[in-house]
């Protein structure tokens, strides 16, 4: 198992490629699979050999609904342990999992907006951990920054406002240097956050409405979880199940899609072909519904899909597959089995919501994502001590964001980016200058990058002030530093170097040397208190004997 100090000597010494391929491995050109070749990875060692692969072998679960321990007018309180346990992944085997509540993946925390929730996270992993709220509108002390760590043996509080619309939300380790891994061997869960609108729709609810959190992994055959790279990752999970099936009613069914994998994007479409209907992307509702027939999710992104049984018999069977596996890998993920008819009065409304409008910027601020040599954002890493961009509360802002690798190998993981701004959901405006269509066109926290590639973002800063980052959601990425700190600040200060319209490429003339990434990058930020040799932030509840 990899620690924290394992991957921090491997991030000194290990040079380019450990900083892409931090397992030491070249991937294989990558292509869409045919259907149902035979299981094994390319590459495994005599003394590694990946779990038989046999699909639909599992019943998927659906993760339980937290229950709050008590409740008072205006919030409700949670407590949590992350702990390691053993579940059933492959048909019988047994894996060693790291979880929130003895559950892989996390139980489901539903939200209500305006109703806060309050969660006490005790660690009793060996790790350092951060519990990050992902799409969460917080203030800085609970949003889990990265040096924000929660000791082995330790409490902490995290207090979630909800003043936000109804968005399909998930809680993750963000603990730096340990997240992918961290995510990868299980800490991650379903947060949905309602509001009375989404609720007043007609949409599918109740044991209708189905949180879809996909992974993929890889399980030797004696049941050892195996933290490495993507390429030799065949196992394909749904809601921490090995490629399960699903029986539904002949009706129609909401499906909250996750991309819960730290390093991989998927591309999923029913295997006949039939479309479905997209009615929300990360930050919420989209204006209208968008038919699709097939679906594709960087690391971190989410939609919300409508998919109507009622068009197959009961009795038969239609699978959702991955277009983007790799041809040495299965491109099934689930199987849903028609069982029963049923009644239903749901319907998808032709408005789904009033966006807001896209903010008149007035900053600009442009950022280079570097892959080779090294995974950095404008040429350098990121460092809690350091000020990358400094804005104030209110401050609208446009952002210009590159892929700095041109070359486009077809569906190489490491070479597309996942970029993510914590506090704030922002609109994409177009992609190498064309407009993004309908699907992408609602509030989003994640945007893919895909190599050679420049999008561009619109956002407001607000509501809290405080110290939050920005990154790559390609979590190795992360982990090696392609994350940038923000200080958003209440009110510009007098000698702050923000003004309006002020554009800055914050580069040289390559366009990722110069090292700042936002106009107000030069300042060094405050200081942190230091406990045991670590950044501490936050709310400590306490420590245990």
């Amino acid at each position: 198992m990899l620690n924290r100090r394992d991957l921090l000597r491997a991030a000194t010494i290990g040079g380019p490629v450990v900083a892409l391929f931090p397992w030491g491995l070249t991937p294989s050109p990558a292509h869409a699979a045919p259907a149902a070749l035979p299981a094994g990875p390319a590459r495994s060692g005599p003394r590694r050999r990946a779990a038989r692969i046999v699909p639909f072998e599992h019943a998927m679960r659906v993760p339980p609904v937290l229950s709050p321990v008590s409740r008072t007018d205006s919030s409700d309180l949670y407590r949590l342990r992350m702990a390691e346990t053993e579940v059933e992944i492959v048909k019988g085997l047994l894996t060693t999992v790291r979880t929130y509540g003895d559950c892989f993946p996390g139980p489901t925390i539903r939200a209500v907006k305006g109703r806060e929730v309050v969660v006490q996270q005790t660690n009793d992993l060996s790790v350092h951990t951060s519990v990050h709220l992902h799409g969460g509108n917080v203030p800085s002390r609970y949003d889990g920054l990265p040096m924000d760590l929660v000791e082995p043996g330790e409490t902490r509080e995290y207090r979630y406002p909800n003043e936000q619309v109804a968005a399909s939300l998930w809680y993750h380790d963000h603990a730096h240097q340990l997240e992918a891994e961290n995510v990868y061997r299980g800490l991650a869960g379903a947060y949905l956050l309602s509001d009375p609108h989404e609720s007043g729709l007609p949409l599918p609810s109740g044991e209708f409405d189905i949180p879809l959190l996909i992974r993929d992994a890889r399980i030797e055959t004696d049941g050892r979880l195996v933290y490495t790279d993507p390429y030799e990752c065949p196992h394909m999970l749904v809601n921490g199940k090995e490629r399960p099936y699903f029986e539904v009613a002949a009706r129609k069914y909401r499906l909250r899609v996750f991309n819960v994998s730290p390093n991989r994007h998927v591309s999923l479409r029913l295997a006949d072909g039939e479309p479905f209907t997209q009615i929300a992307s990360d930050g919420g509702l989209l204006a209208g519904p968008v038919q699709l027939e097939e679906l594709t999710l960087a690391g971190a992104e989410r939609a919300e899909i409508v998919v109507d049984f009622a068009r197959y018999p009961v009795g038969e069977s239609v699978v959702l597959e991955n277009t983007a596996a790799l041809e040495t890998e299965r491109s099934e993920v689930l199987r849903f089995d028609i069982t029963r008819e049923a009644e239903d009065r749901s319907r998808i409304p032709d408005v789904l919501a009033t966006l807001p409008p896209v903010p008149e910027a007035t900053v600009h601020r442009e950022f280079w994502l570097t892959t080779f040599p090294d995974t950095r954002i404008n040429g350098r890493k990121y460092d809690p001590d350091r000020t990358d961009v400094r804005t104030t509360l209110g401050s609208s802002e446009i952002w210009t964001i590159h892929n700095h690798l041109t070359r486009k190998p077809a569906g190489v993981f490491h070479a597309p980016h996942s970029f993510h701004t914590h506090l704030v959901r922002f609109r994409v405006l177009d992609r190498d200058g064309e407009p993004v269509g309908p699907a992408e066109a609602g509030l989003k926290d994640t945007v893919p990058i895909n190599p050679g590639e420049t999008v561009r973002i619109a956002m407001t800063w607000g509501d809290y002030p405080g110290q939050y980052v920005y990154h790559c959601h390609h979590m190795v990425h992360s982990s090696h530093g392609q994350m940038g700190r923000i200080d958003v600040l209440a009110s510009a200060p007098e000698d702050s170097d923000q003004e309006s319209d002020e554009t800055d490429s914050s580069s040289d003339a390559s366009g990722f040397g110069a090292g700042r990434s936002g106009s107000s990058a030069s300042g060094t930020g405050r200081r942190r208190q230091r406990q045991h040799g670590r950044y501490r932030h936050g709310h400590r509840v306490g420590v245990r004997a």
